[in-house]
């Protein structure tokens, strides 16, 4: 019997050139294998580099990913893992401003809002609009968004590199 499988994607968005081979043994110690990223200028932020990495591996390596490369300074990152059978999906973001970002997402990569997370967000505004927002927009990820949108469109047409998880 084989072991459930899921699939995702590493965007390293940023990164300076000295952290790079570290990532890749990051990277690596995630998947069991050596990895060689294919790195490219970032346009966004001169100085910086960027790469994307498409895998395949076991439910719950998105979010080791994660941690792997989780406050590292000047690095921004999102890794992605689609749903497999009995396992949501999800979405982590990095800054080195805000920290890092995690949200439950389903089979069209949607963020997951929980109905506890909405109630808290209108609770918390207590007849306040712009507070019951602020909360949303938390819950949501937009402040990561804002911060990374630039470094998404300075990537699309890279290159992505397919790696799948040993064992």
């Amino acid at each position: 019997m084989s072991a459930l499988m899921t699939r995702g994607v590493l965007f390293i968005h940023s990164a300076p050139t000295a952290l790079c081979p570290h990532i890749e043994w990051a990277v690596g110690s995630v998947v069991d294998r050596r990895t060689q990223l294919d790195w490219a200028a970032q346009p966004a932020a001169p100085g910086m580099m960027r790469a994307e990495l498409s895998w395949a591996g076991v439910p719950g390596t998105g979010a080791q990913l994660a941690s792997a490369l989780r406050g590292w300074a000047h690095l921004r990152y999102e890794v992605a893992e689609e749903p497999s059978a009995g396992v949501d999906g999800g979405r982590w973001s990095h800054t080195p401003e805000l920290g890092i970002f995690h949200a439950v997402t389903d089979a069209h990569g949607n963020i997951m809002v929980t109905e506890d997370r909405i109630r808290y967000a209108y609770e918390s505004g207590a007849g306040d609009p712009a507070a019951v927002y602020h909360e949303l927009s938390l819950a949501l990820g937009e402040a990561w968004d804002e911060e990374l949108e630039a470094f998404r469109h300075a990537g699309e047409g890279a290159p992505v590199r397919w790696l799948h998880q040993v064992g």
